[in-house]
């Protein structure tokens, strides 16, 4: 999915590593000498394009900014395409928040569940239940196969297929095993979830699509969903077939940097983005990262559609906004207020989840 930078010296001159720089989370230079609480640098938004306001403002009057096109494809709320960027579409407010609030809850207990591959598999083998473990504050910790002393107390969780073991413990009977096994609590793990892999699974080593990997399919709500919303970018008498699908996880100061998802064999289809939680700022290029890109807010709730020369663009998350200011996301708190939601809510005050579904074949 990912294409690399190339070296260092040349990206950092390119037009789209300079746009990442001047949107990234930077903090004051002074917060380590002081007592308060470090401040985030502040950044000009002035020309980040902004889809809910433009929205609305065609709503009222009509109009729209130089180079945005409204698509009428029969959805109950305005489509936009860019004119400079064929085969790109944003439908800001697409899901309800009854659906943001249910693949938030899906996209961190369900689909981080094996088979489906995360990016703790490399060290910790398959972690199972890992948002129910960090809920009860369990402790993943490490033990030898013939170490049978604690198994009566532990749920086995994860296994990396050598010698060793990952076993969720209860916090204090993790503790009495000393400083003999490494462990990590399962809340920090959920923090460190990076991506989590649905339908058919992708090799990141290698870049392409492993069908010998063991999976399950794309839940169907979630297909019917992305069907829905495929159809402003597909080709006429097509529907979309969602195979394979990556869930990105962000947190404070997480970024994805510039690239081009290019493993899937038919660029015509496209890529169905959905965004949950906290507001982002995304940027969309061109075909070269010397072309400069063009900054957009993300909210959650907005899917955006990449399909033909737009699936030929760069682009990339250079931030999230966790800030009470900035998130946007107190409709989606008010959803989570039950004592049951706590966790959900902890999780998504300070995160941003991305869903995007594909068709490989």
């Amino acid at each position: 999915m990912y294409v690399p930078d190339g070296a260092g010296d040349d990206t950092e001159r390119t037009a789209f590593r300079k746009t990442e720089k001047k949107y990234k989370l930077y903090y004051e230079d002074n917060w380590k000498s002081s007592k308060k609480k470090k401040q985030p640098k502040q950044v000009d938004l002035s020309e980040v394009l902004d889809f809910k306001s433009i929205s609305e403002s065609y709503n009222q009057n009509g109009e729209l900014p130089s180079g945005v096109v409204a698509v009428n494809c029969g959805f109950d709320r305005p489509i936009f395409r860019l004119e400079n960027r064929p085969g790109f579409y944003f439908i800001p407010g697409a899901l309800t928040l009854e659906e943001q609030c249910k693949w938030i809850r899906e996209s961190l207990t369900n689909f981080p569940q094996p088979p489906n591959r995360t990016n703790h598999n490399a060290f910790y083998g398959p972690i199972s239940n890992l948002f129910v473990a960090a809920k009860e504050g369990k402790v993943l910790v490490e033990e030898e196969r013939s170490d049978n002393g604690l198994d009566s107390d532990s749920s086995a969780s994860a296994s990396n297929g050598d010698a060793h073991r990952w076993k969720f413990y209860e916090e204090d009977i993790a503790g009495s095993r000393g400083k003999t096994c490494k462990s990590v609590s399962a809340s920090v793990l959920l923090r460190k979830l990076r991506w989590s892999t649905l339908g058919l699974q992708f090799d990141w080593s290698k870049r392409n699509y492993d069908m010998s990997l063991p999976h399950n399919k794309i839940p169907n709500a979630l297909c019917q969903l992305a069907k829905r919303m495929a159809e402003p970018a597909m080709p006429i008498g097509e529907e979309f077939r969602p195979e394979a699908a990556i869930v990105n996880y962000f947190g404070l100061g997480d970024t994805l940097g510039g690239h081009l998802d290019d493993m899937e064999a038919d660029w015509s289809k496209p890529i169905v983005s959905m965004s949950l939680g906290c507001k982002a700022i995304f940027l969309l290029g061109g075909k070269s990262k010397q072309d400069e890109p063009l900054a957009m807010f993300l909210r959650s709730g907005d899917v955006v559609l990449m399909a033909g020369e737009a699936r030929e663009c760069f682009h990339g998350v250079p931030r999230i906004f966790t800030d009470e200011k900035n998130a946007e996301i107190t409709p989606l708190e008010l959803q989570f207020l039950h004592e049951d939601d706590h966790c959900f809510l902890d999780y998504i005050r300070v995160s941003r989840i991305n869903i995007n579904i594909r068709q490989v074949f």
